[in-house]
């Protein structure tokens, strides 16, 4: 897991070609306008996911991972928590194959509250249960990045 804000890439030089290529798609292109959907930027290897929903209690969302792709999470508008824990501390449900989502169980180790402009990346060992209310129920727009590792 790596947590950071668009303002400050130039921290993160270390990142795989492939992230930084989601980096550079959303410097050039104004995401907050983009209708909610998928939108192919190089094939299945590279696609961002435009999401919007209203955050909600904890104990109404799941964790989830990956094994294909690492999310990048973007925040457009609204502020979001998202719970994580490493899935080797979880409980491992079974892998839906078509849709790379591998639900886990468990409880949070930290967490980290996504404001506009920040974004977090998720790699295959890290849960993640998004979509969490921070204080109050609120609408958030966000882009999540889909890169394909495997």
């Amino acid at each position: 897991m790596i947590f950071g804000n668009m303002n400050h890439l130039e921290e993160y030089p270390f990142l795989e070609e492939k992230v930084k290529a989601c980096f550079a798609y959303a410097k050039e292109h104004d995401l907050a306008k983009l209708e909610t959907g998928s939108h192919e930027i190089d094939g299945d290897r590279l696609f961002v996911n435009i999401v919007e929903y209203e955050t909600v209690k904890a104990e109404e969302r799941f964790f989830e991972a990956h094994k294909h792709y690492l999310d990048v999470h973007i925040m457009l508008e609204g502020t979001e928590q998202i719970d994580l824990n490493f899935i080797q501390n979880m409980e491992l449900k079974e892998f839906v194959e078509k849709e790379d989502f591998l639900p886990v169980d468990g409880e949070k180790n930290s967490s980290v509250i996504l404001n506009k402009g920040d974004f977090l990346i998720c790699y295959p060992s890290d849960g993640h249960r998004t979509a969490i209310a921070v204080k109050e129920s609120m609408k958030v727009k966000k882009a999540i990045f889909k890169v394909r590792i495997r």
